[in-house]
């Protein structure tokens, strides 16, 4: 399948190092998402697209989400800049149910673990949604696809 991610860099210099539990996440979500994706870049101005697997570069430069986009061999495919106020809410709501999910891991019982997981994932899903609607024109993405990258996006915004 060419409509995937082949490569994915996060470049976090000059960025607070994470946490155990962040850089575990960060893990996670780079090995799902190279195992499975979904990710395709639309005819844009009339030009053909370049064809796939992507190597994708994320990174954040000047207060702004940056996807650097390459081709598999590493030819430069595109970029594209996403303002990161429409995530700055849903990252931070992310951020506070991680913190009291791994919190509860150490302490709580399994059914309120749960109850804070399932808020976890809603808002997980809610970033997702909107990564999905902010790459509208510029990049097609799944929702697991959005999911996965979501988490990236949060792991860039730590600290």
């Amino acid at each position: 399948m060419t409509n995937r991610i082949c490569h994915i860099e996060i470049d976090d210099k000059g960025l607070a190092r994470p946490t155990a539990e962040i850089e575990q996440e960060r893990r996670v979500a780079i090995f799902d998402l190279l195992e499975e994706n979904s990710f395709g870049l639309p005819a844009r101005e009339g030009r053909p697209v370049p064809p796939g697997p992507y190597r994708v570069a994320l990174a954040i430069r000047e207060g702004r989400l940056v996807f650097d986009i390459g081709s598999e061999a590493g030819e430069t495919v595109g970029a594209f800049h996403l303002s990161l106020g429409p995530f700055r809410q849903v990252v931070k709501d992310y951020f506070q149910i991680c913190e009291s999910y791994f919190e509860a891991v150490k302490r709580l019982p399994p059914s309120q673990i749960e109850a804070i997981d399932m808020a976890r994932r809603g808002i997980h899903n809610e970033g997702a949604r909107v990564l999905q609607e902010r790459l509208e024109g510029k990049a097609e993405v799944d929702t697991d696809t959005a999911r996965r990258l979501f988490t990236l996006i949060c792991v860039l915004h730590w600290g």
